[in-house]
């Protein structure tokens, strides 16, 4: 059966280029049922041909290899002819060296498109890429135009574009992006032409720039300019024609820069002429200095013979002595001789000592060899600077031989995943204790079941970590705070750190979002914007606070004649435990954390036993964002056996728990016979939400609801009792039920959802006890009060009336979707107010009434630690957040909590 593209219109094709990328383009187009007529290349090199030209010649298509088509400025006559002669419809230029005349140019029915890799008409000319990242651009891409007598000025008729990554080289920029999807729209044009849809829009000139082919000798770095400029400048050089400096007199050419983002490793330090201090030469590599004192690491040197080294070995003497074959190894040897000998087609005999470059090889062949050595010995990890850092063919085969043992290899983060189809995207959930900056599994191999509430089936089984994996994440948290870099970096360089895991977590936010949902049963768009987005606003609000932390200057009565000076700091405390909730995993995890590392401290977290998934996930992320290892660890498993252990362990200086109020106890308890740590706790609450007769009555029902059933009830703040003026009380109840009844109850990933299920099957049997003892005790049941028949853990939204004071559920608790609702006297201000106080929680609280000096009489006596006034859930980053009585004590978000994770010392000093 003949394939659909041969029924689309097609194109007798001139390609006028070279490269891989040419090679890539002609053949894209052939496969697309394009007929190419003639392929215009550069003469062979050394004997060797060019790539496009040996795709060509393969399969028969007309070659030409002209040295040049002008002379002094002039068309050469039998070029053109020679040209003109295959009878082009248009001309294809993927990545053409030479000067082309108009007379070609404009000669096809169609005109001639080239590929060039910018987002013109910004950095017109032949070094766009390199232009790119040294002016530190945001964006990269390319665009594919329509050719004219101007320079990269043509018409626009397609361009792509793509984020520039931090560290990204001209390399990784090409191979990412730039070679890949650009052969596609190659193509995509090619085809968009054939069938009269090609687009024709004029190049502005304004933004444009012009930026011309870098030399050599031109490529000196400036090292009293800011670190970033730096990076930019060397990366943008990598691997041609390569930023330069100069060491102990001679030229050294940089590779591999990368933004230091931690602290600065102890190092060796490096005379480097004209910068303003020494570099250090370090076990990773040598470090830069800027002259805003922040640093890079540059990963290989390069010297004036070719020869290229890691940096970290600088000052090594000597060579590594040499490995010994085995005879599997040597007929792996003998086949990549047969690749050099290919390659080097101009050397008699490729021996030990023949030098790869000093035997013709461009960086065109570099590619060639790397991925024939790839494709040829399958499995080996090899890159194009491990050709430059071993440029003679033993030096090669030994390199080689060490990177197929496995030898001298960086330890990259391994991650089981549970993989899991849903929500239109593939989910990859790690599932293991995350210890030290690894993943492995519990060390007693015990393993259980989360499962989704939608449905009540497993998601996967996740580690059910031991006292020992406890005892081994304090461990590392505190040798990360003590002799780790978290512990000596500066603040700033922190809260980049923390502002990288923000920008991840939000590059994830889908598939976070998805996770949190089929975990703990959180309707998908509000996992999205809550769960997720608050936890993203919550890591950034605290990013910015690294290098805002404080002491004071205190005037003492020592301060004259001594000359005293009393000031304060304000120190992280250590090793930080934080013990957090299941009704919203990853926000309870970033409310605690953020403030946590933010003040400098390490951590230990241990998620909810049935919520476990996006803290595994969170862990993942921070390995990318490049926090150190052993600063953030998560143990998976029970409150009894894993909390408890955080709760006794002497090594741990601060613990920070949310949930129920008799756990807090025992923690405190705990946590005072151990060691007296320090100690916050968000705890329970039965927030009362009084609504009176001057309220605006459609903002009072429908914040009513939202404060009970958000999150399906599952909600730390939730209006545990709504105590309604008689007077509207009736008409308030009615249109409450009004809405409930349009509410949907469904799948939580459907995103007209509603109201999703309730987080697991102990906790939904739970509510239906609680509303079944609230129709015993003489309460009025509205609507609801069942479990939802369907499959899951589905609680029907409910409504109770006449709830009077004592009855258990005026007082407790429910955390589900459950409406506790009492009237009160008209004008009865100070009544209602006793009522609402008369309880042991003081979470939060809220008053709904027009008049602004009762909303402020009310909201001064409420004894709870937020109010709302005619709102409700409006919880803020910048706001703290924590309870009084027996919802406990200490503060999440804000300035406040910061002060949570930090120790004041007193300096006094006589001068």
């Amino acid at each position: 059966m003949r394939r659909s593209h041969y029924y689309q219109n097609k194109l007798k094709l001139a390609l006028i280029g070279q490269s891989l990328f040419g090679q890539e383009v002609y053949t894209n187009l052939r496969k697309q049922g394009h007929k190419v007529v003639g392929v215009f290349t550069v003469p062979d090199k050394d004997g060797k041909a060019d790539p496009l030209a040996v795709a060509a010649e393969k399969d028969g298509t007309p070659v030409f290899k002209f040295p040049r088509w002008r002379v002094k400025g002039k068309p050469i006559p039998e070029v053109v002819e020679a040209y003109k002669a295959v009878g082009a419809e248009l001309n294809v230029m993927p990545f053409c060296s030479q000067f082309i005349p108009m007379n070609v140019i404009d000669h096809p029915k169609h005109g001639s498109i080239i590929y060039h890799p910018s987002i013109l008409p910004l950095h017109r000319g032949a070094s766009a890429i390199n232009w790119t990242l040294i002016h530190g651009d945001k964006k990269a891409g390319f665009s594919v135009f329509w050719a004219d007598d101007g320079l990269d000025t043509g018409p626009i008729l397609l361009q792509r574009e793509c984020d520039v990554e931090p560290n990204d080289t001209v390399d990784t920029l090409y191979n990412r992006f730039l070679f890949p999807e650009g052969i596609k729209a190659m193509v995509e044009s090619v085809q968009l032409i054939a069938d009269g849809k090609a687009a024709r829009v004029p190049q502005s000139e304004e933004g444009a720039s012009y930026e011309g082919i870098q030399k050599k000798s031109n490529c000196r770095v400036n090292l009293a300019q800011p670190a970033q400029a730096i990076h930019n400048w060397i990366r943008g050089h990598d691997k041609v024609p390569g930023a330069w400096t100069v060491i102990d007199g001679q030229t050294v050419t940089l590779y591999g820069s990368s933004m230091l983002g931690g602290s600065v490793p102890a190092g060796q330090p490096l005379q480097i002429e004209g910068a303003s201090q020494p570099g250090l030469v370090s076990k990773n590599g040598l470090v830069l200095f800027g002259s805003d004192d922040k640093a890079l690491l540059v990963k290989n040197l390069q010297f004036e013979d070719g020869k290229m080294i890691p940096a970290s070995k600088y000052f090594s003497s000597g060579e590594s002595s040499s490995v010994e074959l085995t005879d599997d190894e040597k007929k792996m040897a003998e086949d990549i001789r047969m690749i050099w000998r290919g390659i080097l087609s101009n050397v008699p005999a490729i021996e030990d000592t023949t030098d790869f470059f000093k035997s013709g090889a461009a960086s065109m062949d570099v590619v060639r060899l790397v991925e024939e050595v790839k494709q040829r010995c399958g499995g080996v990890q090899l890159q194009n600077e491990d050709v430059y850092m071993a440029t003679t063919f033993q030096d090669f085969i030994q390199m080689f031989v060490r990177r197929l043992r496995g030898e001298d290899q960086e330890e990259e983060l391994v991650i089981d995943y549970a993989t899991k189809e849903v929500n239109n995207m593939t989910v990859k959930m790690p599932y293991q204790c995350f210890i030290d900056g690894k993943f492995e599994d519990a060390d007693n191999g015990k393993a259980c079941d989360t499962i989704n509430p939608a449905d009540g089936s497993a998601i996967c089984k996740v580690a059910y970590a031991s006292v020992g994996d406890v005892d081994r994440a304090v461990a590392a948290a505190k040798e990360a705070f003590e002799n780790g870099p978290w512990g000596k970096m500066n603040p700033r360089d922190r809260g980049s750190l923390l502002y990288r895991l923000a920008d991840l977590m939000e590059e994830h936010q889908e598939e976070l979002a998805t996770i949190e949902s089929i975990d703990s049963g959180a309707v998908y768009t509000l996992a999205l914007k809550t769960h997720v987005g608050m936890s993203i606003q919550t890591f950034r609000y605290f990013a910015g606070w690294c290098d805002k932390i404080q002491g004071k200057t205190i005037p003492i009565n020592q301060a004259r004649p001594n000359r005293n000076l009393t000031f304060t700091k304000k120190e992280p405390l250590g090793v930080c435990a934080i013990v957090i909730p299941w009704n919203y995993p990853l926000m309870m995890l970033a409310w605690k954390s953020a403030a946590c590392l933010a003040a400098g401290n390490t951590l230990v977290l241990k998620p909810a036993q049935v919520t476990p998934l996006t803290a595994l996930k969170f862990a993942e992320l921070t390995v990318k964002a490049g926090i150190p290892k052993g600063v953030i660890n998560i143990v998976p498993g029970s409150g009894g056996l894993v909390g408890q252990r955080l709760s006794e362990h002497p090594d741990v200086r601060k613990l920070g728990f949310t949930g129920s109020t008799p756990i807090g106890k025992q923690i405190m308890k705990s946590c005072a016979v151990s060691n007296l740590k320090k100690v916050s706790l968000e705890l329970g609450g039965k927030s009362p939400l009084i609504i009176f007769s001057d309220c605006d009555m459609d903002k009072a029902v429908r914040m009513g609801m939202s404060s009970v059933f958000f999150n399906k009830g599952e909600n730390c703040i939730a209006a545990g009792r709504l105590f309604v003026e008689e007077s509207i009380h009736d008409e308030y109840i009615s249109r409450v039920v009004e809405e409930i009844k349009k509410m949907k109850i469904g799948d939580p990933l459907d995103r007209s959802t509603d109201h999703g299920p309730q987080n697991h099957k102990a906790h939904l049997d739970k509510l239906v006890e609680y509303c079944e003892v609230g129709v015993k005790e003489g309460a009025t049941l509205v609507y609801g009060g069942k479990q939802v028949d369907r499959p899951g853990f589905f609680m029907e939204p409910t409504v109770f009336t006449d709830v009077e004071d004592h009855m258990f559920i005026a007082k407790e608790e429910s955390f589900g979707p459950v409406m506790v609702v009492s009237k009160f006297k008209n004008g009865d201000v100070d009544g209602v107010l006793q009522r609402a106080n008369d309880t042991e929680f003081g979470l939060a609280s809220g008053v709904f009434t027009r008049d602004i000096s009762k909303a402020m009489y009310v909201s001064e006596r409420l004894e709870a630690g937020t109010v709302f006034i005619n709102t409700y859930n409006k919880t803020d980053v910048a706001s703290p957040f924590g309870g009084f009585k027996q919802s406990g004590f200490g503060k999440d978000l804000g300035e406040d909590a910061l002060m949570e994770y930090l120790r004041t010392k007193a300096v006094t000093v006589e001068y």
